[in-house]
């Protein structure tokens, strides 16, 4: 995956192609340090260079792109998914980002329970959809659970709280 999702384009802003973009980012801020995105729907992806700085307006982003400057080319492109290069996201002092752990083969030991495919946030603590031979199984993102995570070898090393796969 070369592309990080970022936000959803919701509907035009004013008459001068300026886009309404619903963050999909637990920073809406980084929208302001940008200077290009991409564009994507369906098969098409269309890299734009942001004119101005973006402005964060409560919960939604205000993006202004060349190329996009009337309400008509801004309405083509209503659901639009917001995405950046994935070198342009910034890397977390601590942790990692959910796209970084979906597709991670997770181990037990030696043993090989499948795939994270998704990653849920609870309240109490995410947990990590796995799908494998034996099925589909819930991990708990816990410290006393998740034992190594290396995100260049696509591989997480967990141990499994007793009764949690059944044999």
């Amino acid at each position: 995956m070369n592309e990080v999702l970022i936000g959803e384009v919701l509907r035009p802003h004013g008459v001068g192609g300026t886009l309404k973009v619903y963050p999909l980012t637990a920073d809406p801020e980084r929208f302001s340090k940008l200077q290009e995105v991409i564009l994507h729907k369906g098969e098409i992806d269309q890299r734009f260079k942001v004119i101005s700085a973006a402005r964060v307006q409560t919960d939604q982003v205000l993006l202004s792109l060349e190329g996009i400057e009337s309400i008509e080319l801004a309405e083509k492109f209503r659901g639009w998914e917001v995405r950046i290069d994935r070198s342009e996201v910034p890397p977390l002092e601590d942790g990692w980002y959910y796209f970084e752990l979906e597709g991670m083969n997770v181990y037990e030991g030696e043993v090989c329970l499948g795939v994270l495919t998704e990653v849920l946030e609870t309240g109490a603590n995410d947990v990590y959809i796995v799908k494998g031979s034996k099925g589909e199984v819930c991990i708990p993102a816990l410290k006393s659970v998740v034992k190594k995570v290396d995100v260049q070898a696509k591989r997480m090393d967990v141990i499994l709280p007793p009764g949690l796969l059944e044999d």
